[in-house]
């Protein structure tokens, strides 16, 4: 290595000398801009608000306002971090989703907003048992992941009874973190296993009435195409579906009828381009008396309502 390159080497290397909260967010800025960072200054934004425990308003009223030596490195570290890559949730620690925050890190897929999809679904279910058959929700969330759904089933419907289940004992400790952050860990029944085949162990089988699922839906092919900062952080288990994208479906719905408590209201998040798929697969099964899809903002057929009656 010339001198010239060693020196570059130890100029970008060296922390970002910022005075003022304002000098901060333009060097991060630029800093993010320049790895390709597509929202730079908002980036910039969420994690020195997040760092200084404010939001957007009061960074710029205090714009002024020297950083602290401590919150100084500890954003110019952050900074770097997102520069490699890192998603910003996995920095901060947290992601939000259907307006409750919720503790986020590298055991867990990154909550995404089409899955707010899936909770809507669930409370329409919920209002429509609860008017017509006057009975209670028995959910069960196959594939918890860092448990956004079944604690906020057990947030909004306080009376239902809720499983969770995940074959990974690093994102159920997440979700159960997440559900004492929300006072709800003891109103869940938690699961160590695959799906239905969890449920296995328990000598009298349990049967719900609303069952959420959301299986790996990607190819090998689908993965080596995803960006930088999904495939080298989010857990590549939680997303790869098998050859096909399709194993955690076939799964689900094979072992799905022990399981159901008619009526029931299956709900499923598919990938791009499964819709023709995922109905093929349910229809083999002579469960579903109706089949409704509802579409992301994207356009796409992104979840599936499947009515057992």
């Amino acid at each position: 290595m010339s001198v010239q390159s060693s020196l570059r080497k130890q100029e970008a290397n060296k922390p970002l000398k910022t005075h003022t909260i304002k000098e901060a967010l333009q060097r991060a800025s630029f800093c993010l801009q320049e790895a390709g960072i597509d929202q730079p200054r908002k980036e910039a934004e969420i994690l020195l608000g997040h760092i200084m425990n404010t939001d957007q308003l009061q960074l710029f009223l205090n714009k002024n306002n020297e950083l602290s030596p401590e919150n100084d490195n500890i954003f110019q570290k952050a900074i770097y971090r997102r520069c490699q890559g890192e998603p910003v949730a996995y920095i901060i620690g947290e992601k939000h989703f259907f307006g409750n925050r919720f503790i986020v890190n590298q055991n867990v897929l990154i909550p995404r907003p089409e899955t707010e999809l899936m909770i809507e679904s669930a409370l329409r279910w919920s209002g429509w048992l609860n008017n017509l058959h006057r009975q209670k929700i028995k959910c069960i969330d196959l594939g918890s992941g860092s448990g956004i759904l079944a604690v906020s089933i057990a947030l909004l419907l306080p009376r239902a009874e809720v499983w969770a289940v995940d074959s990974s004992k690093a994102a159920l400790q997440t979700a159960k973190l997440n559900a004492g952050l929300h006072k709800v860990k003891d109103k869940i029944n938690w699961v160590l296993g695959s799906y239905f085949d969890a449920l296995e162990v328990f000598k009298q089988k349990p049967q719900f009435n609303l069952i959420l699922a959301n299986p790996p839906y990607l190819t090998g092919d689908d993965i080596k195409c995803l960006p930088k900062e999904i495939r080298q952080y989010e857990p590549i288990d939680a997303l790869y579906g098998g050859q096909s994208g399709l194993e955690g479906y076939r799964l689900i719905l094979s072992r799905l009828a022990k399981f159901a408590e008619v009526p029931a209201l299956l709900v499923m998040e598919v990938g791009a381009g499964q819709k023709v798929y995922i109905e093929k697969i349910c229809s083999e099964t002579g469960l579903f008396s109706s089949m409704t899809w509802r579409y992301d903002l994207g356009g796409w057929p992104r979840v599936l309502e499947g009515i057992i009656s």
